[in-house]
């Protein structure tokens, strides 16, 4: 255990107390999750844009998104009813062509605080809102617990909440790893304090592991960079998890901040825009590098809730409702806007200010888990006490 421990901290690894390695393994052929989440609330009307709407048009003069058409500045093609966001043209409409991405509009959590820290905790946590509860449980440490052979890792900073439980997960945040903690001097001074004691062997062999994971990551930003979508932000540490995920980890969670856009959100262009892009350009590359194994990974991305369907008075939105789930995956049935919907008007929005939720996230979640695990009716109700799994038949 000690080994391992060292090994792991050469690496900037917060293991627990399990001490799991990377050469813990997963199967490249087992079934992988990643959950991504957008902490800040995004604006779901401007990612699936609802342009047979409207009063979408109406109240959205300065950020609406205009209907498809020869337009790159206009919504991509879905169906009749929805369109997706230009900046993704290049990243994921290829992928929703090719029926590996599906939309769930309406969807969301029966939290009205409005609340960013309060949503995304009861979030995180998959619990009845109503009765006591467990604030030391999250939803995918209990599906971690469900999981034979589970192999979790959060590519976070600190254990979030939603992998915190029994089960030990570790974490490491992969964004910075171009800039090591430790640098070669540093480990220099260290090794040689631990120079002729029982551990020298075992502090040489975690550097040299960590020097080793280095020069990978270094090979794979080079190679990225010849690429047409180029290496930056979010699109370099989706890459870092899918080399992770490949071949380590079969249950991965990451969140993306910086989407509470109450001023100068833009529309076609502008801040929101270039964070749909960069988020775009990420998950395309997860794809990429995920190799084979893609056909066996699911991916979801959620928000802890969305944002006023109205514009406010400075051409940005405030905390709303209802969202956007996302589901993508290799082997998945996507080309679709799926789940329960309405037609996007003043008499369906919720308090006459937001997106309704119609699709629970907890029942969405939950059939997936089911089409990807198996798992059986008793064995849902732990991951999400008191929700009944809705299958959309995505999987």
């Amino acid at each position: 255990m000690r080994r391992r421990t060292l090994l792991a901290a050469s690496l900037g690894l917060n293991l627990g107390a399990t001490g799991r390695l990377l050469a813990a393994g997963a199967s490249a052929s087992a079934p992988k999750f990643l959950l991504v989440f957008l902490r800040g609330g995004y604006d779901a009307a401007s990612l699936l844009v609802p342009h047979a709407s409207s009063f979408y048009y109406e109240v959205r003069k300065d950020i609406a998104i205009a209907p498809p058409s020869s337009e790159l500045t206009s919504a991509l093609p879905l169906n009749g009813d929805w369109g997706l966001h230009p900046a993704l043209r290049e990243s994921l409409y290829p992928l929703y062509q090719r029926g590996e991405l599906a939309f769930v509009p309406f969807a969301g959590t029966d939290d009205l605080s409005r609340s960013h820290f309060e949503t995304q905790d009861s979030m995180e946590l998959g619990q009845p809102s109503s009765g006591r509860k467990d604030y030391g449980s999250g939803f995918l440490n209990r599906l971690a617990g469900q999981l034979s052979g589970s192999s979790p890792m959060a590519f976070t900073d600190q254990l979030p909440k939603i992998f915190q439980g029994s089960e030990k997960v570790p974490n490491t945040a992969l964004k910075s790893l171009a800039k090591p903690a430790i640098d070669t001097r540093q480990s220099e001074i260290i090794a040689a304090m631990y120079r002729g004691t029982p551990l020298a062997a075992t502090v040489q062999e975690g550097f040299a592991l960590r020097q080793e994971l280095m020069r990978d990551l270094a090979g794979e930003m080079q190679a990225a960079s010849r690429q047409a979508i180029s290496a930056k932000g979010f699109e370099l540490e989706a890459r870092r998890i899918a080399k992770l995920m490949r071949e380590n980890f079969n249950l991965g969670f990451v969140d993306v901040g910086g989407w509470d856009t109450h001023v100068g959100q833009g529309g076609a262009t502008g801040y929101l825009a270039n964070r749909f892009d960069e988020l775009g350009q990420g998950l395309a590359g997860f794809a990429q590098e995920m190799g084979p194994a893609w056909k066996n990974t699911t991916v979801v991305v959620l928000s802890e809730f969305g944002r006023t369907f109205r514009q406010n008075g400075n051409r940005g939105t405030d905390h709303g409702h209802g969202t956007v789930m996302w589901v993508l995956g290799g082997g998945m049935r996507g080309q679709r806007v799926a789940g329960e919907q309405v037609a996007v008007e003043r008499a369906t929005l919720f308090q006459d200010r937001d997106l309704s939720v119609l699709n629970d996230y907890r029942a969405v979640l939950g059939g997936l888990f089911q089409r990807q695990y198996g798992l059986s009716a008793a064995q849902l109700s732990q991951v999400f006490p008191g929700a009944k799994a809705r299958d959309l038949g995505l999987l």
